[in-house]
């Protein structure tokens, strides 16, 4: 688990900056992906093309059955799923932390220095003085940008497991009739049942992760959608009160 000690620092500091979604993300992430796959996958696995039992010792016939149906192992296919995937968490974390010290310092100048040229500096829109972030404008874009990548990303890996194995299921029994075997061998792999429930269990964690995200982004859009209709109503409220006080302030002129 050493090994993935700095991506978890690095996405547990998204955490503060995401919303109830993404922070459900990162724990299946966490509990569901990377836990599993540090500490029981590596131990069913283990060193696949060395368990594997052929009925023939011909020199390479085992490296090269192994080869044409695994040219991938499906470990390093996941260990490399989970770190594509989370690159655009950790590319959005990047210009979080970014805007914030821009905002820090503009606010340590407005404390200083409040007006410039008569006019009064703005005060920082992205974060507050400790340091929360609010999504909306630039960092909303890139906060929805990164959910739909990894959208993507999910969706890629998830096709390219099927044309890479092209089974879901963990085959006992695989045939192989090329060179350099003599003639058609039957290779039979270790712990098939294990290791389908495995796959199994990570496809079904891919298919999950890509429905919480599109769920994110429609609670995103309504939530905003929520807000702007919030924001309307109120002021239309205040220009109705101020003209019920103020009737000639209403009035069209002639």
């Amino acid at each position: 688990m050493g090994e993935w000690s700095l991506l978890s620092d690095l996405l547990d500091k998204v955490q503060s900056h995401s919303t109830v979604g993404g922070k459900v993300w990162m724990s299946v992430l966490f509990l569901f992906r990377i836990f599993i796959l540090a500490a029981g996958v590596d131990k069913i696995w283990g060193d696949e093309q060395g368990n594997m039992d052929c009925n023939t010792k011909s020199v390479g016939c085992k490296n090269a059955c192994y080869n044409r149906h695994f040219p991938l192992s499906h470990t390093r296919y996941w260990v490399l799923q989970i770190l594509m995937v989370s690159t655009p968490t950790l590319v959005y974390l990047g210009h979080v932390l970014l805007v914030i010290r821009g905002e820090n310092k503009a606010r340590r100048r407005l404390e200083q220095k409040p007006y410039k040229n008569g006019v009064r500096i703005k005060a920082p829109k992205y974060s507050d003085e400790h340091g929360r972030v609010q999504l909306k404008g630039i960092l909303l874009v890139s906060y929805l940008m990164q959910v739909l990548f990894k959208i993507l990303l999910e969706v890629a890996f998830i096709v390219g497991q099927y044309y890479l194995y092209g089974f879901i299921l963990m085959p006992p029994k695989i045939t192989f009739s090329e060179l350099p075997c003599p003639s058609q061998v039957n290779c039979f792999i270790s712990r098939p049942t294990e290791k389908t429930i495995f796959i199994v269990f990570m496809l079904t964690m891919a298919v999950f992760s890509v429905i919480l995200n599109i769920i994110e982004i429609f609670y995103l859009m309504i939530s905003k959608v929520r807000v702007r209709k919030r924001k309307s109503s109120g002021s239309e409220e205040y220009h109705l009160k101020k003209i019920t006080a103020n009737p000639s302030e209403g009035a069209t002129p002639c």
